[in-house]
């Protein structure tokens, strides 16, 4: 992990949350935790047809949600942050080689951003239950974040594991140096 605390907070968006989400309250609690003791917060926002137009009261992050002023943000229109954005460029730029994850959803944003930025060599560490999802037809939201849980913890990326804990450890490592 870069010396910087830096926390990346996927999706985390009115429109998003237009579909319920599982434990959403506790969600939010802990990404603001996250972002009360980071150094750095870069924001990645989804822009797509259908109610999260950029600009939009869909595209807004949730009110609830701590906005540093000083918060980097980032627009994706793919699952990937990485894809065709500037993310790479705004991390180089700030000199971010590292983050935490966090945000919504679980199966989709967080997984595919998490999975490209460990392959592109960032040093990443999931909050395990600072993400979240919907039910959906195959699988309720509860299992798969358990499932994207474990399926993190032994992803195998040679050289750069992905590291996967709860936000009180996260922001207890963070405190201590």
């Amino acid at each position: 992990m870069s010396d910087k605390r830096v926390v990346m907070v996927v999706d985390m968006q009115k429109g998003v949350f237009a579909t319920a989400r599982y434990r959403e309250r506790e969600c939010v609690a802990r990404v603001n935790r996250l972002i009360q003791v980071a150094d750095r917060v870069i924001f990645i926002q989804h822009i797509e047809e259908g109610g999260l137009e950029e600009g939009s009261e869909g595209f807004a992050l949730l009110t609830e949600l701590e906005q540093p002023a000083d918060a980097l943000c980032v627009t994706k229109t793919a699952c990937d942050a990485f894809y065709q954005t500037e993310l790479e460029q705004v991390l180089a730029e700030n000199g971010i080689t590292g983050f935490v994850m966090c945000g919504c959803a679980t199966d989709y944003c967080v997984d595919t951003t998490l999975k490209v930025g460990a392959s592109k060599g960032y040093q990443i560490t999931v909050a395990e239950d600072a993400h979240t999802t919907a039910n959906r037809p195959a699988a309720e939201a509860s299992t798969l974040i358990a499932h994207y849980n474990e399926v993190w913890r032994t992803l195998t990326v040679p050289g750069n594991p992905v590291h996967v804990k709860p936000v009180e450890t996260i922001v207890a490592q963070w405190l201590a140096n």
